[in-house]
């Protein structure tokens, strides 16, 4: 008996000197890998044009602002795409409707041709912002909330080339060539008819309107028949240009451009060229676009707003004083001490 106790103790007394148990202990939290960020998606802009994008008129002016606004914003955040040649209204409001069917933020129908079919499409893409021009007309009135509107009043840039051009001329012939009478052509010509005549009262000018935007074989006969009536100051409009510079350049007579630089075609013949600058217009759609505002916007170019720039061709030695005749003119148009008197 005494030898059970004793094993029994023994055995209590081993277990009280042994080591107690740790309690498990749980493994460290996982940490969950951070969010990766997912970049913002580019505002995207789609262009509708109707002559081709390099044409160095109507088109490319469009272009120009885009690159401008890409190279200004960061391809990151600003993406565009454009179709030109689309001259034919039915195979260009496909391409409008196609373009907001893909999700683009803003769809730009860049022709004055092209409003009815916009304000019948915009309505079916209420989250799309749309715009055309030049025009001044948004089709609140029919109830369209998401299109813009813009335009020039090209009749500023006009005056200034023609006032110019007064000064230049050594015939005081004068040649005006557009393709309709109506539009921003239409001011333009009407412009430089205005600055010529505020300068020469005398001046012969010879005015046409060849009822075609891309007939460059027309724009060359006009021209031809003008400079043989003693012109030798010309100016036009349209993507035709081209046909006239080109006599401008054979006759040895000067061009003064509208829309987009067009110095190239002949250094030593383009005086200079009104610039249409859209880059303020897309940035105000854009920032309306980002804030809500699809449409209801009318922009119109100026002088003053910069939208309307005159862009002296840099080899053509214009004399200093007929320089400041212009930037003064320029000033003056912007102060609205001067009128163009172009309705």
């Amino acid at each position: 008996m005494k030898r059970l106790v004793f094993a029994m103790l023994l055995i209590v007394a081993l277990a009280a000197c042994t080591a107690p148990t740790a309690a498990p202990t749980s493994a460290p939290p996982t940490k969950a890998p951070a969010p990766t960020a997912v970049p913002a998606k580019p505002f995207r802009v789609a262009v509708i044009m109707p002559s081709a994008a390099n044409d160095l008129a109507f088109s490319q002016s469009m272009v120009d602002a885009l690159k401008k606004v890409q190279t200004e914003m960061g391809k990151d955040k600003f993406d565009f795409v454009s179709t030109d040649n689309l001259g034919n209204v039915p195979d260009a409001a496909a391409a409008i409707r196609d373009y907001a069917g893909k999700g683009f933020d803003l769809v730009i129908a860049h022709g004055s041709q092209y409003g009815a079919s916009l304000a019948d499409i915009a309505p079916d893409f209420p989250k799309v912002a749309f715009a055309w021009g030049t025009a001044v007309d948004t089709f609140a009135a029919k109830g369209v909330k998401n299109i813009n509107a813009y335009t020039v009043q090209a009749d500023q840039g006009g005056y200034v080339l023609g006032v110019i051009a007064a000064k230049l001329s050594k015939t005081g012939g004068f040649g005006l060539i557009g393709p309709i009478p109506a539009g921003d052509g239409a001011l333009h010509i009407n412009g430089f008819e205005a600055g010529v005549k505020a300068t020469n009262p005398n001046a012969k000018i010879a005015k046409t309107f060849t009822q075609s935007f891309s007939d460059v074989a027309l724009m060359s006969q006009a021209a031809q028949t003008m400079v043989a009536n003693g012109a030798d100051m010309l100016t036009g409009t349209s993507q035709a240009v081209v046909g006239a510079i080109g006599v401008a350049k054979e006759k040895n007579v000067f061009w003064f451009g509208n829309q987009s630089s067009q110095a190239s075609l002949a250094p030593k013949n383009v005086v200079a060229t009104q610039v249409y600058d859209w880059t303020p217009f897309v940035k105000q759609m854009i920032d309306n676009t980002k804030a809500g505002k699809l449409g209801g916007e009318v922009m119109i170019g100026t002088l003053k707003n910069k939208v309307l720039v005159v862009e002296y061709n840099k080899d053509y030695a214009l004399p200093a004083d007929v320089k400041k005749l212009a930037d003064d003119t320029v000033q003056g148009l912007i102060d609205g001490k001067i009128q163009t008197g172009v309705k």
